[in-house]
């Protein structure tokens, strides 16, 4: 039996653990960079942020939806007049709006009556849409902005930038940094100074999810809304068509929000204006943690894996694997409900469950060498039983030595040095009658549940109740040498019927000795070469008792302790009390009869 594989050493453990954190930590900081991973963080917030939705602020933007119904009640073709438009003005000033956003971009001139009666209506109460555009072409990259008609600016109508910027898998969720943005503008125009920068928003639900009217209600208030509808009220006015909302179908200024994950559906451009206005009013922005912090995180969750896999891996590995999963993802909700902050759990899982993943593979393929050791190592000395018994839970067996009380078995051929010396001419023929004597002895020996400790020469040592308990042990390893005692007469049988005419037939007999006691048991040996075997003075003894079967012409003897174990199950009678050279006591010795077994 060669020495343990180094890899199964705690030093060598503890180096594959961190070599497999290492990496680990390496392969997900490099891929966070990326953007298919952090379009994968975002659908993750898309998720967490829309798990329990903030409530709508109160006083909140009211939306005036150009849709359907106006389109039928209006009977115009888009775009509109804009003196239908400075009409609609004139009606919110008068129903009391503080401030009215048009998310609608006048950059071109219309007829010089429309676009002078919108002038006129138009005042600093009054944001309309610009946009700015960047544009990459093979000769240049553009950046481009359109403002609304000066004439409007100039009667004191403000512009506000109401470009919505998208991420890579087209949905909004950021809000657009421009310091006189759409809604911000309107912000100012509510009393408020709107912080700077930008962040991550929260939505407040589907489309429609703050109160809307449609445009041809806001032209007459009274006949169609309750009074004082607007009184006080941020308004902005913008599409929002209800034909063609969905994901596949697009439609006119409608867009994917971290809602459309749940919902399906777009939003209007209006309703994301109310929505970054509410966000920016209510301080609800939430900052995307920065890359460090995000390396912080990995660098945490790996160190927590190495922790929780250091001793080992098993179904606890998936439990706590799963734990952490669950953890990270309650831990980051956490941190955006209630500090506003969001970071994203895919990362920490990840690596939490790829380390714990990594060990469990090492320690998956380290037990099947195991196994596999324990297989060659010992399937010449125990039953394929045993042998699988061994495999399947190595901690059944114990390396170096430990005390156990075991039975032994010694047995050798009688006479055989005559039988060689005869067959010195022919040693094939010698080498092939000491296994086919070998053979069937060994075989009994595994039957019943032995370990073969050893050959030397033509002698056989066997014991039981080792590496694996076998409570029986005492009865098997009498039955065992019962058993071989058959086995020898089927031998001589054949023998008998194989010599030659001129030759005097070969018969074989067997001495066994067996003795029960306390001994020494595991690996023997250097550290370049060990056999698992058993010492002590019983071992002896069982050595000397085979020796006796000479002297006193029985075949089998047994000492003391086997006999007072098997003597309801076996004929047994005491023959002698000797003095065996190395012990000061006298020993009683018995022979064993066939019956009882």
């Amino acid at each position: 039996m060669k020495r343990p594989e180094p890899w199964a050493s705690p030093g060598n453990r503890r180096l594959g653990l961190a070599a497999i954190s290492a990496g680990v930590l390496l392969v997900l900081s490099a891929l966070s960079l990326t953007t298919p991973w952090r379009l994968l963080d975002m659908r993750v917030f898309d998720f967490l942020s829309t798990s329990r939705l903030p409530h709508l602020p109160a006083g909140g933007p009211v939306i005036v939806a150009i849709d359907e119904p106006s389109f039928a009640e209006l009977a115009l073709q888009w775009p509109w007049p804009r003196d239908v438009h400075a009409r609609l003005v004139e009606s919110l000033r008068e129903a009391g709006a503080r401030a009215i956003g048009i998310d609608i971009i006048f950059a071109d001139p219309s007829s010089p009556q429309a676009d002078a009666a919108l002038a006129a209506a138009v005042g600093p109460d009054v944001v309309l849409a610009a946009d700015e555009t960047f544009m990459e072409t093979p000769q240049a990259d553009q950046f481009i902005r359109v403002e609304p008609l000066a004439e409007l600016t100039a009667a004191g109508a403000l512009p506000g930038v109401a470009s919505i910027p998208l991420d890579g898998d087209g949905t909004l969720r950021r809000l657009p940094a421009y310091p006189d943005g759409f809604a911000r503008e309107l912000l100012r125009l509510a009393g408020t100074e709107p912080a700077p920068g930008g962040g991550l928003l929260r939505v407040f639900g589907p489309a429609r999810t703050y109160p809307t009217v449609s445009y041809y209600q806001a032209l007459d208030p009274p006949g169609f809304l309750p009074d004082e509808f607007f009184r006080d009220r941020v308004v902005i006015v913008g599409l929002s068509l209800q034909n063609a909302p969905t994901i596949d179908a697009g439609g006119a200024d409608a867009y994917a929000t971290s809602y459309t994950l749940r919902s399906g559906r777009l939003t209007s451009g209006a309703e994301i204006q109310a929505t970054m206005f509410d966000n920016l009013r209510a301080g609800l922005l939430v900052t995307p943690a920065g890359d460090a912090t995000r390396l912080a995180a990995l660098v945490l969750a790996v160190f927590l894996a190495a922790l929780a896999v250091r001793r080992g891996t098993g179904w606890r590995s998936v439990a706590v694997g799963l734990a952490a999963v669950v953890a990270s993802a309650f831990g980051s909700y956490a941190l955006l409900d209630l500090a506003r902050i969001y970071l994203s759990p895919v990362g920490p899982a990840l690596a939490f469950v790829l380390v714990a993943a990594g060990q469990g593979a090492r320690d998956y393929a380290a037990e099947r060498r195991l196994r596999r050791g324990i297989t060659r190592a010992f399937s010449q000395y125990l039953s394929p039983v045993l042998v699988e018994r061994l495999a399947s839970d190595p901690s059944l067996l114990r390396l170096g030595g430990e005390r156990r009380t075991l039975t032994i078995l010694f047995t050798d051929v009688r006479g055989f040095t005559t039988v060689a010396e005869k067959m010195k001419d022919e040693p094939e023929r010698l080498t092939t009658l000491i296994n086919r004597l070998l053979d069937p002895l060994s075989r009994i020996v595994l039957e019943e549940g032995g370990t073969i400790d050893k050959y030397i020469g033509d002698c056989l040592m066997a014991f039981w109740n080792a590496p694996l308990d076998e409570p029986d042990h005492a009865a098997k390893a009498v039955r065992s040498a019962l058993r071989m005692r058959e086995a020898m007469a089927a031998l001589n049988c054949e023998l008998a019927s194989e010599a030659r005419s001129r030759e005097e037939p070969l018969r074989l007999d067997i001495g066994i000795g067996i003795n029960t006691g306390e001994c020494i048991v595991g690996n023997m040996g250097s550290d370049l070469r060990f056999d698992y075997s058993a010492i002590g003075d019983a071992v002896n003894l069982a050595s000397r008792l085979e020796g006796k079967t000479r002297d006193y012409d029985i075949p089998i003897i047994i000492g003391p302790e086997t006999a007072r174990l098997i003597a309801d199950r076996f004929e047994i009678t005491e023959i002698d009390r000797i003095a065996v050279k190395g012990r000061s006591e006298i020993v009683p010795i018995y022979a064993v009869a066939s019956r009882g077994w």
